[in-house]
């Protein structure tokens, strides 16, 4: 399984994920479950990508369409995980369906699809452009692998992304 595929894949449950918010507005108890499963769901993606994509791309990436580089999608990349998971930690701290946590809920929404869209759009079209099929689908497996061991729980430490790419180039 091509890792570029497993993230596409990924993107389309966080979308569903979000639009099964809105359609449980009306009960509590169901948004706190769904959210909390977004949230490790998001967690557990975004370290999946931090340990298998990223550094694959920053050493064989060289930027695609509105990016300069790979590093400069990592860069913003890291930084937009680590929004994501400060909005998602925020609602976790709010009364599933009040006011505060969709203002929460909204703004780790409105992260993650930024996110979606700039990661779909630049640091995807790089990998697949630069990295081999062979490479991509071993990176896959990996991911996936790391990824169902970490199914039901993950919390992701937030990394400073300067750091990160000096430590993975």
């Amino acid at each position: 399984m091509d890792i570029v595929d497993c993230i596409l894949a990924d993107h389309a449950r966080q979308r569903q994920y979000f639009a099964a918010l809105d359609q449980a507005q009306d009960d509590p108890d169901v948004l706190g479950k769904v959210f909390a499963r977004l949230k490790n769901f998001l967690e557990a993606h975004a370290e999946a990508e931090e340990r298998f994509f990223y550094p694959t791309l920053l050493k064989k990436g060289e930027g695609a369409t509105d990016s300069d580089s790979a590093a400069e999608t990592t860069d913003d990349a890291i930084d937009d995980h680590n929004k994501i998971a400060e909005a998602a930690e925020a609602a976790m701290r709010e009364k599933p369906g009040s006011d505060a946590w969709w203002t929460c809920v909204d703004k780790c929404n409105e992260q993650n699809s930024k996110h979606l869209s700039e990661e779909e759009r630049q640091g995807l079209t790089d990998f697949r452009r630069r990295v081999p099929l062979e490479t991509r689908v071993k990176l896959g497996l990996q991911y996936l692998a790391f990824e169902a061991k970490h199914e039901n729980s993950y919390d992701r430490t937030e990394k400073e992304p300067d750091a990160y790419i000096a430590a993975n180039s």
